[in-house]
C-alpha cells in the first residue's frame, strides 16, 4: 500500500513537471529557472494534497530535505533576480 502511495506521488509530480514544461515552451518563456520555481510549486502543492492524516511515513519525513532544500534554491533565484534588476552601484 505505501509503494502504491509513493508510486501515485511520483507519478503526479512527473505529470506536473512535464505538464508544467510544455505550458512554458508553448508560452515560449521556458528557461531553467521557470522549470524549477512552477515545479517546485508543483511539488509543494502534491505534498500538502498527498498528506497523511494519521501516520507520516519515512519516505515523507525526508521530503522536508528536498522541501529545505528547494526554498534555498529558490532564494537563491529571487536573490540573483532581484540583484539584476537593481541599478549599478545601489548594492
Amino acid at each position: 500500500m505505501a509503494t502504491a502511495r509513493r508510486e501515485r506521488f511520483i507519478h503526479a509530480q512527473l505529470a506536473w513537471m512535464l505538464g508544467a514544461t510544455l505550458v512554458l515552451v508553448l508560452l515560449d518563456s521556458l528557461s531553467y529557472e521557470l522549470v524549477f520555481v512552477v515545479s517546485l510549486i508543483g511539488f509543494l502543492v502534491i505534498v500538502e494534497l498527498t498528506a497523511p492524516i494519521a501516520v507520516t511515513p519515512a519516505w515523507r519525513r525526508r521530503l522536508l530535505w528536498l522541501i529545505g532544500a528547494g526554498l534555498l534554491i529558490f532564494c537563491y533565484i529571487v536573490v540573483r533576480q532581484i540583484l539584476e534588476i537593481l541599478p549599478p552601484g545601489v548594492f
